[in-house]
């Protein structure tokens, strides 16, 4: 009896080291990209030939009864070429606006390239994000990336819509072309 409760008791420390040391490691891991602000120039190469869509949908989840539909209620779509010029979009209500057009710097591109580059963003599997019950509207991004010709595709939701966690390499670049776009529309 004495030793199933020592057993016991040895058991339950070892358990909480070993669920540990994972956690520690991932926080190693994520802490430098978090908080460093710097792009490694390793990671920053002029001839790399990148074309980056970012398409931000505003969603809403109609229920007419028995089945369910998403309808858009608008969509925003950035396309930034590998020279820097910047295309822009938008769909509100089943009507397109003119399409404009600005050019961003050099930098800022090389920037998003390096991010994009650096954290293995084009090795990221794609994932379905699932929708949290009772969410009526919803904003919903997709990315596609095209780094020296090849392709991925990422779609996510915004964080508040989803019980699942959103990777941060995902919210970083989001947050940049997100900036981008915000001084588009001003």
């Amino acid at each position: 009896m004495q030793i199933n409760n020592i057993c016991s008791k040895m058991v339950k420390p070892i358990l909480v080291v070993g669920g540990a040391i994972p956690i520690i490691l991932a926080i190693i891991i994520v802490i430098p990209l978090v908080t460093t602000p710097e792009i490694a120039s390793t990671a920053i190469d002029p001839l790399d030939k990148s074309e980056i869509e970012f398409t931000t949908h505003h969603l809403r989840n109609i229920s007419p009864g028995i089945t369910d539909r998403i309808t858009a209620d608008q969509t925003e779509i950035i396309v930034i070429k590998n020279d820097g010029t910047v295309f822009y979009s938008i769909t509100k209500d089943g009507k397109v606006s003119p399409q404009k057009t600005i050019k961003i710097d050099n930098s800022q591109r090389m920037k998003l390239v390096a991010m994009i580059k650096e954290t293995g963003f084009l090795s990221i599997p794609f994932e379905s994000f699932s929708i949290k019950e009772g969410i009526d509207s919803y904003q919903k991004f997709g990315l596609k990336i095209t780094l020296n010709e090849n392709t991925n595709q990422l779609y996510w939701p915004e964080q508040d819509a989803t019980d699942q966690m959103i990777p941060p390499i995902i919210t970083m670049v989001q947050e940049e072309l997100e900036a981008i776009m915000q001084s588009i529309r001003e």
